[in-house]
């Protein structure tokens, strides 16, 4: 019972964490550009980032309750970064979309870690 609930539960947290990534950063809000400063920012907007980034902690949160702290962190960086990079790399000309993976995976493996791994530390504190 255990394996079945631990499969079934990573493939239903990868299929959660790529659909976040569907839902918030697969479409880009284009690049603008401050007209006072002509800074320039995007692809994203701030609040396309910031819902990513709530939606995966939640996500954490609850795969960290019910699932192991490893599987989490391994799980939803592979399922977040990996389309991420995707993308990237197809609309890319410079090459620094890997370096933007790195950074993504890194981003994204310590922060589904700590959440994840504060979300088991308290189950197991109320149990």
């Amino acid at each position: 019972m255990t394996t079945r609930r631990t499969l079934l539960g990573g493939l239903l947290l990868a299929l959660a964490t790529a659909g976040a990534w569907v839902a918030w950063l697969s479409w880009e809000s284009g690049w603008t550009v401050d007209p006072q400063t002509g800074d320039m920012s995007g692809p994203y907007a701030v609040w396309q980032v910031a819902a990513a980034v709530l939606t995966l902690g939640a996500l954490a949160a609850v795969g960290g309750w019910w699932l192991n702290i490893w599987l989490v962190a391994t799980v939803m960086t592979v399922a977040f970064t990996v389309p991420w990079a995707v993308h990237a790399a197809s609309t890319d000309d410079t090459g620094l979309w890997a370096v933007g993976a790195a950074l993504v995976a890194i981003g994204t493996t310590i922060g589904t870690t700590l959440v994840g791994g504060a979300a088991g530390w308290l189950r197991r504190r109320t149990a």
